[in-house]
């Protein structure tokens, strides 16, 4: 089994700096041209199904790139963004004044700690929907190659699941870093 994993093109709150989380968000001209790249990219690759996260961006970056392929493309929920409650559509300014007053924010990304605040979606939570998603593909796609479409966040946790980094030595993302806009990393299994 291969699986390729790429995250979404570039949207206009990346662009802001903004935190996205589930917010439905759309891609923007650039984030387009940079899925038609990466569907180029990987052409030559035997792409046999596409399973992308259920938002836009994705589902969009998707279908970009399987101009190339034209196989079926399966959304998943599981596949989603981290929620980041509360904190979507704050731009990297206002989430550090929101650090300054509220320093329990810094350990969200820490798996030991879970922290649970304003409605992010917990660490244990977000790590064990993504491997549940990751165990239940391995065995259904055994043979096949797989090109996962999801976000920045969720390719933490998918690095952690195929490198076998211990989540319990998670502790932020700069130990595991997510992907960049339509950045590919392939694991065989």
């Amino acid at each position: 089994m291969e699986i390729l994993v790429t995250r979404h093109g570039q949207t206009d709150w990346n662009a802001l700096g903004k935190l996205q989380g589930q917010t439905d968000i759309e891609l923007n001209d650039i984030g387009r041209q940079q899925a038609k790249e990466t569907g180029k990219l990987i052409k030559d690759e035997n792409i046999d199904l596409i399973i992308t996260s259920s938002l836009k961006r994705a589902v969009e970056t998707a279908k970009i790139i399987n101009a190339n392929f034209k196989v079926n493309i399966v959304e998943d929920d599981r596949l989603m963004e981290r929620k980041y409650g509360e904190s979507e559509g704050l731009t990297k300014d206002e989430r550090k004044k929101l650090k300054e007053t509220n320093p329990e924010i810094n350990d969200i990304w820490n798996y030991n700690k879970n922290i649970d605040f304003n409605g992010i979606e917990t660490m244990n939570d977000f790590c064990n929907r993504v491997y549940k998603f990751l165990d239940d593909i391995v065995e259904k796609y055994r043979d096949k190659k797989i090109l996962l479409v999801t976000h920045g966040g969720v390719s933490v946790p998918i690095k952690c699941y195929f490198m076998k980094y211990p989540l319990e030595n998670l502790k932020d993302r700069e130990v595991i870093k997510g992907l960049k806009n339509c950045e590919i990393i392939k694991f065989k299994m």
